[in-house]
């Protein structure tokens, strides 16, 4: 059948298998008739190629809860539990997940595989900083348990290592206690991205921090965004809630997008934001997950579908380097509706993990030929500015991009070569990056 990513794009014919447990997985993986590339695919949320491969196997039925230990604040889950479905367990015990993306929908073993970052990497890191153990079948047949000081090696590269180690089957992971999951949302308007990036220093001591920036806006107001900061409520609701909103039914004529909607739709969301720019309680559904409440949103797009490009600049860059790129964008006219900025805190010690200390952009484009020499123009921009691009996002990046800001892919490699020797696991993008 054919499979794509949350961007749908680009596509391919693949062979899909759903095993049904832990032993149906070890069968298949055992199988060395199975031709080709193979690789795990979670809730396909990654947006490119990192989950398409000749057989993708897909760990739906890796739903299982094993334990919630509330007195260690701790959850032990197969590794396709979703992050909706981990907080309709978690959030009555008062418990919550310490590091949540842009959409609940991403499954546990996926989490792990793009070490996945949330609103408040500045002060609690990545989701694999809360992983407390899984255990990983290898190309062998055989699984071994990993964790910070088990198996570091392949733990600190199957964090971040997008599948290519082998399949994650069963996780543990460190939950937070927090007084309710109402959401105390303060909203700021900045005139522009200097001004942004001030109030996002300015308010570091904010749990979640999070800003839209308005990527077709110029001179003065070039990067005029809207901070959103956010804390748990002292009071408030401990009910998992879970909103349902419209659901887009097909895709979308792609004229649809352009500059001229897009600008219309960032003067109006601009104005709004800056006339009810307030603190006030929300529920947890709505901040972290604002999209989530369209359903299928990515069919907006178009038939073609999209590319989201993900960057991370450097501290000692990042002011002159967004300018730049902001003002590429501003310039080719293909600013996006959703153009989201965030400050990251330390790396850690996994080897293809995105955060670096810095600041991280994210942009949507239409897929389009007028979009990818723009792209390749922000490649150049990112890596004179000593970035990188997140893998999770990424459907294009050549491989001198990639060998040039990850620099842990030769020790990624060594580490993936013992693991899995006849490089069984791989996918497009692996290949497209010279890793498989």
């Amino acid at each position: 059948m054919q499979l794509h990513g949350w961007g749908r794009f680009p596509r391919k014919d693949a062979n899909l298998l759903e095993p049904s447990s832990p032993e149906s997985f070890l069968e298949i993986v055992s199988e060395k008739e199975i031709a080709g590339s193979l690789i795990a695919r979670g809730a396909g949320r990654s947006y490119g190629d990192s989950a398409l491969a000749d057989t993708v196997l897909s760990s739906r039925f890796l739903d299982s809860f094993l334990e919630i230990n509330s007195t260690n604040d701790t959850i032990r889950c197969g590794a396709g539990v979703s992050m909706d479905t981990l907080l309709k367990v978690v959030i009555p015990y008062g418990l919550f997940l310490p590091v949540l993306p842009g959409t609940k929908y991403v499954s546990v073993g996926g989490a792990i595989a793009a070490d996945i970052h949330g609103k408040n990497h500045h002060q609690d890191g990545s989701f694999c900083d809360h992983v407390e153990r899984f255990s990983l079948l290898l190309s062998s047949g055989k699984t071994i348990e990993c964790s910070p000081t088990e198996n570091k090696d392949a733990f600190c590269a199957t964090c971040g290592g997008m599948g290519l180690t082998g399949v994650i089957l069963e996780v543990t992971l460190k939950l937070e206690k927090v007084p309710s999951v109402t959401i105390q949302r303060k909203s700021i308007p900045a005139a522009n991205l200097e001004e942004c990036m001030d109030l996002i220093e300015e308010n570091e001591e904010s749990k979640h921090s999070v800003a839209w920036v308005d990527c077709l806006a110029k001179g003065e107001e070039l990067g005029r965004s809207v901070l959103h900061l956010a804390e748990h409520s002292q009071i408030g609701t401990k009910e998992y809630r879970s909103r349902k909103g419209p659901s887009i039914p097909f895709s979308t004529p792609s004229f649809l997008i352009n500059k001229f909607t897009t600008q219309l739709f960032n003067n109006s969301l601009y104005k709004l934001r800056k006339q009810t720019a307030k603190r006030r309680s929300v529920n947890y559904d709505a901040y972290f997950f604002p999209l989530d409440n369209i359903r299928n949103w990515n069919r907006l797009y178009g038939g073609k579908g999209f590319i989201q490009y993900q960057l991370v600049l450097p501290l000692e860059t990042a002011r002159s380097g967004l300018r730049e790129i902001i003002d590429r964008v501003s310039e080719s006219g293909k600013g996006s509706f959703i153009s989201v900025l965030k400050k990251f805190g330390n790396k850690n010690e996994n080897l293809l993990s995105f955060p670096i200390a810095g600041y991280t952009l994210t942009l949507d484009f239409k897929n389009e030929k007028k979009v990818f020499p723009l792209l390749k123009q922000l490649d150049e921009i990112v890596l004179a500015n000593k970035g990188r691009l997140y893998l999770a996002k990424d459907s294009r990046m050549s491989e001198d991009v990639f060998k040039s800001s990850y620099l842990s892919w030769e020790k990624f490699l060594e580490i993936k070569t013992e693991l899995d020797p006849e490089c069984r696991f791989a996918s497009l993008q692996s290949t497209r990056l010279g890793l498989t």
